[in-house]
């Protein structure tokens, strides 16, 4: 006579566990950083390469800076942009390949100029930027704001009144807060420069910690 078997019922065999590839320091940013940064050298021959054959319409670059990460982006005129982290730099190159070009590549050799009297500028070595730009992104009133910003002076500030005031338009004071306010060239034009009548910093594209960062850096620079 057969005994019954009392062994536990037969359980369907796990697979055992792979590990994450993008975890710890064995990851997959360690095991390909060679290969990202032969990437990387692909990435700029090409860019090099599109620029030679006349194909690039917009060139970027991210710099660091005390505000920041900044994006710079340049076409053929000058100029075109100046973002903020805060902004998204994708959501920032997506709206430009749309408004202006698609054809924008990674070319920071094209903004060494920019880039460097940004450092410039930050390191209390230069009060007046140099560099083209081009207001392709502006028109009409915000337009003749945006031009009239670099006639306030390194450490001094002016008010929405009386930017208004200069262009003529002494109503067109919210109009003028609007135009500082979406200035495509921060830092560049110094938009920060411009204060409420009361002297309170008012609003700005890069944070009000931004626009304080930038006062108090040409206050301190143009007092030395």
């Amino acid at each position: 006579m057969t005994t019954p078997s009392t062994a536990p019922p037969a359980t369907t065999a796990r697979p055992p566990e792979r590990p994450d590839p993008l975890a710890g320091t064995g990851g997959l940013q360690g095991r390909f950083s060679v290969a990202e940064a032969d990437l990387t050298a692909l990435r700029d021959r090409l860019s090099h390469r599109a620029d030679e054959a006349e194909l690039l319409d917009l060139a970027y670059r991210i710099v660091d800076s005390p505000v920041g990460r900044l994006l710079l982006v340049a076409g053929p005129r000058g100029l075109v942009r100046v973002a903020f982290d805060s902004e998204g730099f994708s959501q920032v190159l997506a709206g430009l390949s749309e408004r202006i070009s698609p054809r924008l590549l990674h070319a920071p050799w094209k903004l060494d100029a920019v880039a460097r009297e940004l450092e410039e500028y930050f390191t209390g070595h230069r009060s007046r930027f140099e560099v083209p730009v081009d207001f392709i992104l502006s028109s009409g009133f915000r337009l003749a704001v945006q031009r009239e910003l670099p006639g306030i002076g390194y450490g001094e500030t002016a008010t929405y009144r009386e930017l208004a005031e200069r262009l003529e338009n002494p109503k067109a004071v919210r109009a003028v807060g609007t135009a500082c306010a979406t200035n495509p060239l921060p830092v560049v034009v110094p938009c920060h420069r411009v204060l409420r009548s009361d002297g309170s910093l008012g609003g700005y594209l890069g944070g009000l910690e931004a626009k304080t960062i930038l006062l108090e850096l040409e206050k301190e620079n143009a007092a030395a």
